[in-house]
């Protein structure tokens, strides 16, 4: 079975991951099995140094120095539980010494198969100001949708401010289903947690829109991709 290898940026979703990998396994593997797993991380703070100067550079280089020590730790692909830092992922992919799992790649797929056909799209100001998703989305024919730039910016403040933290407030939950319903208004029929840390705080039982976890399908797709023979390429 090919082992996991995590490039952890908040501790927040990298743990919600990391837990998700062995509940996954649990169920896909046997009772109490799951693929080996290496993590690596750099503190938040370095990269929201370089995210807040917007040096994506910066970004990929921490990202490929993580990669390069769980590739030294026997990891045989990666993946990254923070849907922000993959803008700097085509900085830094070829020069990787191992293959990557695309969150919102991931993330498109399942949208897809579900047969949504307009995402509404969450997460961090960084995130939701750039093309990770639309890409990963329009690559499958599917449209989108992004909060208002106020709405961004509230919801980048409970993500920093809160989720990063573990703090969960029924004030966040209230403000999280107002967008999302508006953006239901506007003909979305899906929402992603494009925040490794809103499935923390909301969920399908919550949502005014069924949600795409992007976190946990991440997390799902490693312990899928490490049960396959093959070395990944």
């Amino acid at each position: 079975m090919k082992k996991i290898g995590i490039v952890a940026c908040s501790a927040e979703g990298a743990a919600l991951c990391y837990r998700t990998i062995a509940l996954a396994g649990a169920e896909l593997i046997g009772p109490h099995d799951h693929p080996e797993v290496a993590l690596h991380n750099y503190s938040l703070a370095e990269y929201m140094r370089c995210i807040c100067r917007d040096d994506w550079q910066g970004v990929a280089a921490l990202m490929l120095s993580s990669a390069g020590k769980l590739a030294a730790m026997g990891a045989d692909f990666l993946i990254c539980p923070d849907n922000t830092i993959h803008q700097a992922l085509p900085l830094l992919r070829e020069r990787s010494p191992l293959p990557w799992l695309h969150i919102a790649e991931v993330v498109a797929e399942q949208a897809s198969q579900r047969g949504f056909k307009k995402i509404a799209i969450t997460g961090t100001k960084y995130l939701t100001n750039s093309d990770v998703y639309p890409t990963a989305l329009a690559t499958r024919g599917l449209a989108f949708e992004r909060p208002a730039m106020e709405e961004r910016e509230a919801i980048d403040r409970i993500i920093f401010d809160e989720l990063v933290y573990g703090i969960f407030r029924p004030e966040a939950v209230s403000y999280f289903q107002q967008v999302i319903d508006r953006l239901k208004r506007q003909g979305c029929d899906a929402v992603v947690l494009g925040c490794t840390e809103i499935p923390l705080l909301m969920n399908d039982s919550n949502s005014p829109l069924p949600t795409l976890d992007s976190t946990r399908l991440l997390a799902r797709a490693a312990v899928l991709h490490a049960m396959q023979s093959e070395k990944a390429i």
